[in-house]
């Protein structure tokens, strides 16, 4: 029996629920920690990233008018789809970041928990950052959080999968939609992630995955007028300082880099996150006179 060609894999990006190639046909080399040929990913260019844009915006009305219970659910659904590929992640960030598969699979395992983690927010965070207010006079005064829309999302650099995780999952919880610009050096464990959103209930352009060079795929995000915050979390201080002026143009909410190592990845994420693209909204309600006896009704 003659010996049977392997099938190489093919990396593409995700906009809209679908995976294109870039619109300029680019692509660059992706290689492990010892320099050997991993796979060609996507070299994406500032017509996909406005592309990304508009599936983002697109889809942001019905994600956002989701309830957050429904949110919960379809975030858990993404992490059972992530446990069933964990030998997939195991052996890609391995590959990418030159990890044992013991410490790979530590990191896959910490992100799925991250995950899950996030999905159980969703119908909670409501609680712990609205409520109603005092007020001195015959009125009802409430706060509840909202999300701010369509979010720039910068991967951390070093961190492919967990990193990744970590500021994917707190954005799109929340009600927002999101722009992710991979790993630039370990970009496949953010395209393969797409695969699985597309696969789960997640609806398409909730979720945009772009992979190619940070700089040149960020500027344009950083100034778009229909991007309504960015984190800069795979930026480093030079780049960071040009997006955030670049934000300030449209007013941008700008969530700036934090020195971090894979041991604060590891670390139980606080609220943070989810908080930074948030708004609150108020809402004041007449409860009619308040006389000695109390409310008039």
């Amino acid at each position: 029996m003659s010996e049977r060609l392997s099938v190489f894999k093919t990396y593409k990006l995700y906009v809209g629920g679908k995976f294109p190639r870039s619109e300029s046909g680019r692509v660059y080399e992706v290689t492990d920690a010892k320099g050997k040929w991993l796979a060609n990913a996507p070299l994406s260019s500032r017509k996909d990233a406005r592309d990304a844009v508009v599936a983002a915006r697109k889809a942001f009305g019905g994600w956002s008018g989701a309830t957050a219970y429904n949110r919960g659910q379809i975030l858990y659904r993404v992490a059972e789809m992530l446990e069933g590929r964990r030998e997939q992640y195991v052996a890609e960030v391995a590959g990418a970041e030159g990890l044992s598969k013991s410490k790979a699979a530590a990191q896959v395992d910490a992100a799925i928990d991250r995950w899950v983690w996030y999905a159980g927010w969703t119908d909670k965070i409501a609680q712990v950052t609205g409520g109603g207010n005092p007020v001195a006079g015959p009125y009802l005064n409430l706060s509840s959080p909202e999300p701010t829309g369509v979010v720039a999302v910068l991967a951390p650099q070093e961190s492919s999968f967990l990193g990744l995780v970590s500021v994917v999952a707190p954005v799109i919880a929340t009600g927002n939609t999101a722009v992710v610009v991979a790993s630039e050096q370990y970009p496949l464990p953010a395209l393969s992630l797409g695969e699985v959103l597309a696969t789960s209930d997640l609806p398409g352009g909730v979720v945009n995955v772009l992979s190619g060079r940070t700089a040149e795929i960020a500027a344009p995000l950083a100034a778009h007028q229909d991007v309504n915050a960015i984190d800069l979390a795979g930026a480093g201080a030079e780049l960071a300082k040009e997006l955030e002026t670049a934000a300030a143009d449209n007013l941008k909410r700008v969530l700036r880099p934090q020195p971090v190592d894979d041991a604060d990845w590891s670390a139980t994420p606080g609220t943070e996150r989810m908080t930074a693209f948030l708004e609150t909204k108020t809402v004041w309600h007449p409860t009619g006179a308040l006389g000695a006896s109390g409310s008039s009704y």
